[in-house]
């Protein structure tokens, strides 16, 4: 989905510009809130992880191929604001270096892989912990499910954009029935790999999955309860 220079208007790409640095300014300023000394060490490692996996295609039909695009593992691991971040370095180090998506289209790329990612991924699954049992093993499966749909949004995101700034004349209806039907594809892979990589983390250290601090909190409440209950 790396939108390349020239691919929509000026004034579109003007507004997306905005768009993203609002988003990377206000990330800036939150992601405070979400990092400790525990958890700043893993930024960068996410980071790394979503730079080189989005480097690595998978086929999906037709002879199209997707990539991961890391919104929603960013923003479980490390926090939503601190997420914007981390794709969006991504996104500039790919753009200026590799040549993956325009400098021009940067900002487009920001607010469809980026912010409408993490925050559609970290949308879905919060909600789903509002709802499901609050365990730690549902927050990779949340997390999965949260990838799968933040693909097809952002893809909608894409066609939106192309309806008001693309160069082509070409049928919105059939492009959006193109894109969200490979991109839905691209979720499923999208989903496996945020499940593994949540979960293994998780596994090991679950401290430092900033999605499941909630999780954790509560369980430790409860411990702190029964211990309490059984000393009287």
């Amino acid at each position: 989905m790396h939108v390349p220079d020239g691919f929509f208007d000026a004034p579109t790409s003007v507004v997306t510009g905005v768009v993203a640095a609002a988003a990377v300014g206000v990330s800036l300023r939150k992601a405070r809130n979400e990092l400790d000394d525990r958890t700043a060490p893993l930024v960068g490692l996410v980071a790394a992880f979503v730079f080189a996996a989005q480097m690595l295609n998978f086929p999906v039909v037709s002879g199209t191929s997707g990539h991961l695009m890391g919104g929603a593992i960013a923003a479980v691991l490390v926090g939503p604001w601190t997420g914007v971040l981390c794709l969006s370095t991504v996104l500039l180090v790919q753009g200026l270096l590799f040549a993956d998506g325009g400098i021009t289209a940067l900002g487009t790329n920001v607010v469809l892989m980026a912010v409408t990612t993490v925050v559609v991924g970290w949308a879905v699954f919060r909600g789903l912990q509002v709802v499901l049992p609050k365990n730690t093993a549902m927050v990779p499966v949340c997390a999965s499910v949260g990838a799968f749909v933040s693909v097809p949004v952002a893809s909608l995101v894409f066609v939106a954009l192309y309806a008001v700034g693309g160069g082509a004349d070409i049928s919105i209806g059939g492009l959006a029935t193109a894109m969200v039907g490979v991109h839905a594809l691209i979720g499923i892979g999208e989903a496996a790999i945020t499940f593994l990589a949540v979960g293994s983390i998780l596994a090991v250290r679950p401290d430092l999955v900033y999605g499941a601090r909630r999780v954790l909190e509560q369980r430790e409440l409860v411990i702190r309860s029964s211990t309490t209950e059984v000393a009287a």
